[in-house]
Formats: C-alpha cells, sequence, structure tokens
C-alpha cells in the first residue's frame, strides 16, 4: 500500500426536493428552505419564529435546489470520486436526510429515463466506459455485491435464500478493514450484467408504506463494487491497483407521529433511528477531534463506514432536506449533522498490489490453462506431422494469442477426423485380410476400438479445457475493446466540455467562499472615515451585525439545548421500555426456570467482541467430537481389543495359535433338559509337547 499521508476532508452536499401536492395543500404556503447556489449556501427559516428572528445560514461544498437535474449533481460532485476509485482508492457515496426527502431517488432515479437516472447507474456507465476507452495493455477485474441491514442483522440481497439465512457476520482485517463474511460476489462484464444484479437486489430489498412516503425503505441498502485493474509499471512487472466502491442509500429517520406507524413497521422504525443515531455520534465525535474514542461498534452501519469516515477513503455525503414547514425539526437536525460531517478528515491512499487481488488468481489460473492447450497443440501438431511424414518445425512465428486460440480449435478438430479416418482405413485392411487367424484379427479391431475411444476422451478433455479457459478469460475486461456501445467522437468531446464546465463551477464556487471570508476579515483594516459621524454609523452598523450573530449562537445553543433534552428524554423512555422488559424477563427465570437449568446456561454464555454481543457456547464443542464405537475390524465380527492388535502386529507363532471349535451334539437328548443340546468344545493346540501342562 501507498504511504501517502495526505489528508481530505468529507465533502457534503445538500439537495432540496420540491414540495409535494399533499404538503402545498394542507401545510401553509411557501418552503421554509433557500439556496444560494452560487454561494454553496442553505438558508433556513423557522415558521413558528417571529419576523424579526435571524435565520440561519449553513455553508457546503454545493447545494442543489428543486429544480437541479440529475445529470448535475453527478458531474460536479459525484464523477471526481469515480475518478479516484478508478485510480486505485476507496470510495463512499451515501444519501442521508429525514425519511421521503428524496434519497433513494437521488441514488437509483429513474432507471429507463436518462434524464433522471441517479448516481447509481451513471456510476455503472462511468465505470464501464472507463474501461472501454483505456489502454489494451490494462486489464480489468469488476465485481459487485449487494447488502442490506435490515432490523440490525446484514443479508445479502443476491442470496435468493437470504430472507431464511442467518445474518452475516462483519469480520476486520487489518490489511483491507471490516468486511462482511461468506458475502456473494459477482463477476459483472458489461453495464447490462451489473444492472442485472442491482435489479435483483431490488427487488429483495424490504421496502413498506408509511403516511410520509409510499415506498419506504424499510433497510440501510450498500451496493458495493470492486475494480481490479493490472498495468505493467515501469519495473516490466504487472501491477494491481484495486478500487472499492460504496453505494449506500440509507433508511430516512422517522418519528412515528408523523409516519403512523405500527407493529413490525414500528420495531423498523426503531431500529432505523438507532442505527442513525449511532451515525449521528460517529460523526460528532469525529468532528470534535477531541474525543479519544470513536463509537463505531454501537451499530453494524457505523462498522461498515469505518473506513468512509475518518478512514481510508474519499466520500461524498448526499443530504436530502423536505422544504415543508412542518418538518422543519428534521430539516434543521439533517442541516446540522451535515455541517459537522465537513470537518470529518480520512486519509485516502491507493491500494496498490493488495494480497487479496482477485485479479492475480485469474490471470494465473489463464496462465496455467493456456500452457495446457499449447501442449496439446504441439502434441495434436506433432502426431499429425508424423501421420504425414513431415519434419515439426519449431522456429515459426508466434501468433497473436485470439488466432492461436482458433487454431488450437480447428487443428484439434482436424486431427480427431484424420485420426478417425485413419482407424477406420486399418480396421476395414484388417477385416479384408483373408491370410490372418480370426483370433489376431478380434485383437486387433479391439485395440483399434480402444484407440478410437481414447481419442474421444481426449477430444472431450481439449474441448472441456477451451471452454473453461474462454470462460475464465471473458471475465477478465481489456482496455480499448469495446465493451459498451460505440461512443463516437462527438459524445466523448462533449463528456470532456461537460466535465470542464462542472470543474469551473466547482471552483468559481470555492474562490467565491474564500473571497467572502477574506471581505469580512479585512473590512475593518480597509474602511477610513472622514468625519466622527461616519464613523459612529459604521461602528453602529457593524454593532447590530455583530449583536445579529450574537442573537443566531444563543438561538443555536437554545436549538441544542432543546434537542438535547428531546433525545434525553426519548433514550430515558427507551431505557424505561428495556427495563420494564428485563424485569419480565427476570420474573419469568425466577418462577418457571429451575435454578440448575439457568446455571447451565449462564455457563454456556460467552461474549462475543466481533459481533459486540453475548453468544451461546456449543454442547459439543467443534475440536472435541464424541467417543464413537469402534469399527469392527475387516473380516472379524466384533471390535478387536488393544491386546489383540499387538498380538496381530507381533506376528503368528505356533505356540500362542489355538483353534476353538464348538460341536452340538444331539444324541444324549434323553438324558438332558428338553429341548437343551450336549455342548462339547473341544481345543486343539499345534503342539503336542505342551498337552501335559494343561
Amino acid at each position: 500500500m501507498s504511504k501517502n499521508k495526505s489528508s481530505e476532508s468529507v465533502k457534503v452536499v445538500v439537495r432540496c426536493r420540491p414540495l409535494s401536492r399533499k404538503e402545498e395543500s394542507s401545510g401553509p404556503a411557501g418552503g421554509i428552505v433557500q439556496m444560494d447556489l452560487r454561494l454553496g449556501q442553505v438558508i433556513l427559516r423557522n415558521p413558528r419564529a417571529p419576523p424579526s428572528e435571524p435565520q440561519k445560514t449553513f455553508t457546503f461544498d454545493a447545494v442543489y435546489d428543486a429544480n437541479s437535474k440529475q445529470r448535475e449533481l453527478y458531474d460536479e460532485s459525484v464523477r471526481p470520486l469515480i475518478d479516484s476509485v478508478l485510480a486505485g482508492f476507496n470510495g463512499t457515496i451515501f444519501a442521508y436526510g429525514q425519511t421521503g426527502t428524496g434519497k433513494t431517488y437521488t441514488m437509483q432515479g429513474a432507471w429507463l429515463d436518462p434524464e433522471k437516472r441517479g448516481v447509481i447507474p451513471n456510476a455503472f456507465d462511468h465505470v464501464f466506459t472507463h474501461i472501454s476507452r483505456s489502454q489494451s495493455d490494462k486489464q480489468y477485474l469488476v465485481r459487485a455485491s449487494y447488502l442490506e441491514i435490515y432490523l440490525e442483522e446484514i443479508r445479502d440481497l443476491l442470496d435468493p435464500n437470504h430472507t431464511n439465512a442467518r445474518g452475516l457476520e462483519l469480520r476486520e482485517n487489518p490489511d483491507t478493514g471490516v468486511y462482511v463474511q461468506d458475502l456473494t460476489s459477482c463477476v459483472c462484464k458489461s453495464i447490462k450484467e451489473i444492472e442485472e444484479v442491482m435489479n435483483v437486489g431490488n427487488q429483495a430489498r424490504a421496502v413498506g408504506a408509511t403516511d410520509m412516503n409510499e415506498h419506504s425503505s424499510r433497510s440501510h441498502a450498500l451496493f458495493l463494487i470492486t475494480v481490479e485493474c493490472s498495468q505493467p509499471g515501469p519495473d516490466g512487472r504487472k501491477h494491481i491497483r484495486v478500487g472499492r466502491l460504496n453505494l449506500v442509500d440509507l433508511a430516512g429517520s422517522e418519528r412515528q407521529a408523523k409516519t403512523g406507524v405500527q407493529g413490525e413497521r414500528l420495531k423498523e422504525a426503531a431500529k432505523i433511528n438507532l442505527s442513525l443515531s449511532a451515525l449521528g455520534n460517529v460523526i460528532s465525535a469525529l468532528a470534535d477531534g477531541r474525543s479519544g474514542h470513536v463509537p463505531y461498534r454501537d451499530s453494524k452501519l457505523t462498522r461498515l463506514l469505518q473506513d468512509s469516515l475518518g478512514g481510508n477513503a474519499k466520500t461524498v455525503m448526499v443530504a436530502t432536506l423536505g422544504p415543508a414547514p412542518q418538518h422543519y425539526d428534521e430539516t434543521l437536525t439533517t442541516l446540522r449533522y451535515a455541517n459537522r460531517a465537513k470537518n470529518i478528515q480520512n486519509q485516502p491512499r491507493v491500494n496498490e498490489d493488495p494480497k487479496d487481488a482477485l485479479l492475480r488468481e485469474f490471470q494465473r489460473e489463464i496462465a496455467r490453462l493456456r500452457a495446457q492447450l499449447n501442449y496439446r497443440k504441439w502434441r495434436s501438431k506433432q502426431k499429425n506431422e508424423q501421420m504425414e511424414g513431415e519434419s515439426w518445425d519449431g522456429d515459426r512465428e508466434k501468433e497473436t494469442e485470439g488466432e492461436e486460440d482458433e487454431e488450437v480449435e480447428k487443428e484439434a478438430e482436424e486431427y480427431v477426423k484424420l485420426e478417425e479416418q485413419r482407424l477406420e482405413r486399418e480396421k476395414e485392411a484388417i477385416r479384408g485380410d483373408e491370410y490372418m487367424v480370426a483370433e489376431e484379427k478380434q485383437r486387433l479391431l479391439g485395440e483399434k476400438e480402444r484407440m478410437m475411444v481414447d481419442l474421444r476422451k481426449e477430444q472431450e478433455a481439449t474441448e472441456q479445457l477451451t471452454a473453461k479457459y474462454k470462460a475464465m478469460e471473458s471475465k477478465l475486461l481489456v482496455g480499448g475493446k469495446n465493451i459498451i456501445d460505440h461512443t463516437n467522437e462527438q459524445q466523448k468531446m462533449l463528456e470532456m466540455k461537460r466535465q470542464e464546465i462542472a470543474e469551473q463551477t466547482r471552483n468559481e464556487r470555492e474562490i467565491q467562499q474564500q473571497m467572502l471570508a477574506q471581505d469580512e476579515e479585512t473590512l475593518e483594516l480597509r474602511e477610513t472615515f472622514t468625519s466622527l459621524q461616519q464613523e459612529v454609523e459604521a461602528k453602529t452598523k457593524k454593532l447590530k451585525k455583530l449583536y445579529t450573530k450574537l442573537q443566531c449562537i444563543k438561538a443555536e445553543i437554545k436549538d441544542v439545548n432543546d434537542e438535547h433534552v428531546k433525545s434525553r428524554q426519548e433514550l430515558e423512555q427507551t431505557q424505561n421500555e428495556l427495563t420494564r422488559e428485563l424485569k419480565f424477563k427476570y420474573l419469568i427465570i425466577e418462577n418457571f426456570i429451575p435454578p440448575e437449568e439457568k446455571n447451565k446456561i449462564m455457563n454456556r454464555l460467552i461474549f462475543d467482541p466481533e459481533e459486540d454481543q453475548w453468544k451461546f457456547q456449543p454442547l459439543v464443542p467443534a475440536e472435541r467430537s464424541m467417543k464413537k464405537r469402534p469399527a469392527s475390524a475387516v473380516g472379524y465380527k466384533r471390535p478387536l481389543s488393544q491386546y489383540a492388535r499387538v498380538a496381530i502386529a507381533m506376528g503368528g507363532h505356533s505356540r500362542y495359535r489355538v483353534s476353538v471349535a464348538v460341536k452340538w451334539d444331539y444324541s444324549g437328548l434323553a438324558t438332558s433338559s428338553p429341548g437343551c443340546p450336549n455342548l462339547m468344545v473341544y481345543l486343539s493346540f499345534s503342539q503336542l509337547d505342551n498337552r501335559n501342562n494343561l
């Protein structure tokens, strides 16, 4: 891995959706959010405050109002991140906001409408277009995975039985960071294939209806794209760079009074709010910079985003807002979280030659299969030329790989046909030989039949090897090949112009923000007064401005305190509910479970630090298998003892051999008990000298 220690802050952009028909008809006229696209500012008005109260202003990297287009957001804010992923960095894009504010629309959009395609489909197009335009000496491997966090359980959306399967577990690797164990990964060779993977996962994702959103996401979804690139380096060796792109669609925060959810939907909302609260705590701890502990382990969502927030990744956060007056509190909370996230510093670095690169394994397997095919080709050529009486020329020029593969197939087919014809001619010659004995004819014909069978087996093995080689090679994408529809030069120029415009817009916004900050600092130094009255007016104006700032800070402190009190009350309510449930379970344990059974259960409990929860030990440890009944020895009716095994190992000396003969005698039935035969046992010894010693 590269040792680049440069850090960069999380990029935060804000998007506001338009008012819905329901909001326009039910609430007061007008929205509470104003956007200054030129300066990247969001101005929030409190609908419950008097007109004299100053409005709240937040500044971000970019802002997009209700009239913004999907393509504008992607070109200005997301495209540079995708370029970094293709260069070998880790990247994360996640949408954060209240339910029903357009997170899923921003991330996915309308797939069939080119103007309304979201971040994810545009990222697919970007990745595969870049591969098709890259140099031919580069090889790519693209993999995709899709998961969701539902009720704090990680589910694989690409697994057909994910609803019945147990939740996947999180693991941590010192080199690659946090990962999901046994997560399905699909190799994708085109936009169509990766879109199919996305559609399969979307059909399995948990979605439900609430009063605020008919298609509300009931889980956090994460679509992971891994792009591996192999390219020759200055030293002549092939070096691999791996970029990982996390596309996160978070479920929205909810309040039961507004969403009207009950039953299972209420449980889902509680888990969603809990994980989003943990995400907010992580953002606050990282933005503060003074906290030594960052609570990543409070939820699975924060564990998965551990590298994206303060780690090895470049991150873009899209905060979505609702402009309706009745959602003022949620909008203010979202803006505060987004404002804190700007202060998070990440340490991104290029992932060069990682140990878990799958592309290198594919290249080794392809090289091995190619060597086997070349050997078969050489052997078939040698046999063919020997049959025709020609000498094999080993100094022929090397053809291209594609022509080689086609020649291997053609020559293999021709060789099989010629061999079959030759064997048929020899069989006819044997049958037509009148001077040969019949037995000799049968033997020779049998040999020819066996040769035909061996020939067919060799042909089948070659076909299987060729098919396996082609399947492995087809998974790799080579730069310069048309893996998507042909893009003409005008479209390429149009894309380049669009990128230049987006870059220019970003630079203008940054310069204007810097100029605004510098003007406020240097205004007092540049001011000169011609009279005392003019100085008094200027000082009064400045005093009013400072007083306005003071009022804003006081209002901000009051809002933060109110929010803290509200959060504390919610936590206390949750604590009371959990305490009541815990007491109820303790009551059941004390009155209905015997003490010895309770002790057994307590002794089996262990704490798993990876999952941060208590688990039961298995009744039978995996390393200690239960004792099995000894199996009977081969040829014996019962198991052999250790003494018998030792005796067998020492050999069969005649001194220790004894034969037991059991004979049933029915001759004395009259004097014996009825139905009971006389049992006569005869012992015969091989050595006659031992008879007197018995």
